[in-house]
């Protein structure tokens, strides 16, 4: 079945219990922070639907009075993580509709009602229109003019089509900056990593997916707005910072943070702009719910890649991943 297919005959079955009130997105780690868009895009456009973007295991521990019958989950895992199969089966369990986002079969396949199969961001031959991130923002705007309505709902469906052939257009333009980014912070010890609205899922999964995880260096995440209440204080001619500059409305705030970098801090500040990524090709009324899109993908397939490089570090190896036991 196809995406429209499969929410259309959910939304059918909810009927029968007043329709489909809320969603829940449920996931770990980068999974967890490619639902933002998708959670992003209806807290900012839904006058009725709730949505919720929650880690599994939270979930599973403490699962919102909210999620019930008129619950419509989404559940991402590449391989089946044990605890988001676990948070499955508790959402099912409360009456939810389960959908899987998902690239090798596993127990969360067999335990969600619908399943679908997604490109990783992480594979140099996928197609970026079709990675968790893409799916779980399709079906968010897909429940949303199912349930509600979206005035722009062609415009935004057909943007998907754009979104690879952005990425691979961005990845050209941006290396050399890259590259130079690299050199510079190859001796930081943290990296701090900036961005608010709609990229702000993207900061984090660059904080903890591909600096922390993947390169063992200390990388806290801070949203722009919040920088000016705290975080700016650490800031100096040293201090390593890595600003996302979005598209839409909160691009104004992304521009105050780098205002006040580029007179407080020094040689390790960089801006990486959504203009200079394409986005701005992206029709204005939706183009800011597809920053993280493009953000996210060069993020990890093009700065963490370069910052392996100049430190020369496997950035398939692990210190605590698959081989400490945590559950």
């Amino acid at each position: 079945m196809e995406l429209r297919e499969i929410i259309e005959a959910i939304n059918e079955e909810k009927q029968k219990v007043g329709g489909i009130e809320n969603v829940v997105w449920l996931a770990a780690g980068g999974s967890y922070g490619g639902f933002y868009p998708g959670h992003y895009f209806l807290d900012q456009e839904a006058k009725k639907l709730r949505s919720k973007n929650i880690t599994s295991n939270e979930f599973v521990q403490a699962p919102p009075a909210f999620v019930g019958e008129n619950t419509v989950a989404v559940v991402c895992s590449m391989r089946g993580t044990p605890e988001t199969i676990e948070a499955a089966k508790v959402v099912k369990k409360l009456g939810a509709a389960t959908i899987a986002l998902y690239v090798d079969e596993s127990e969360l396949t067999e335990v969600c009602d619908f399943k679908f199969v997604y490109d990783s961001v992480a594979v140099d031959s996928s197609d970026f229109s079709k990675t968790n991130a893409a799916y779980g923002l399709k079906i968010a705007m897909l429940l949303l003019d199912v349930v509600e309505g979206y005035e722009h709902v062609s415009v935004a469906l057909q943007s998907f089509e754009g979104v690879d052939s952005a990425y691979r257009q961005a990845v050209t333009d941006i290396r050399t900056k890259a590259i130079k980014w690299a050199l510079q912070n190859r001796e930081s010890k943290s990296i701090h990593v900036l961005g608010s609205g709609a990229t702000f899922g993207a900061a984090y999964i660059f904080s903890i997916c591909n600096i922390m995880e993947m390169l063992q260096i200390d990388s806290p995440t801070v949203n722009c707005c919040d920088f000016f209440h705290g975080p700016f204080e650490v800031i100096n001619e040293e201090t390593s910072v890595f600003l996302l500059v979005g598209e839409g409305g909160s691009r104004s705030n992304d521009e105050r943070a780098a205002r006040f970098l580029q007179e407080f801090g020094g040689k390790n500040v960089f801006l990486l702009d959504a203009q200079d990524l394409g986005l701005n090709k992206f029709d204005s009324k939706v183009s800011e719910h597809f920053n993280h899109l493009i953000f996210s993908p060069i993020l990890n397939n093009v700065f963490m890649r370069e910052l392996a490089y100049q430190i020369k570090k496997d950035y398939m190896t692990r210190t605590y991943m698959w081989k400490a036991q945590y559950n």
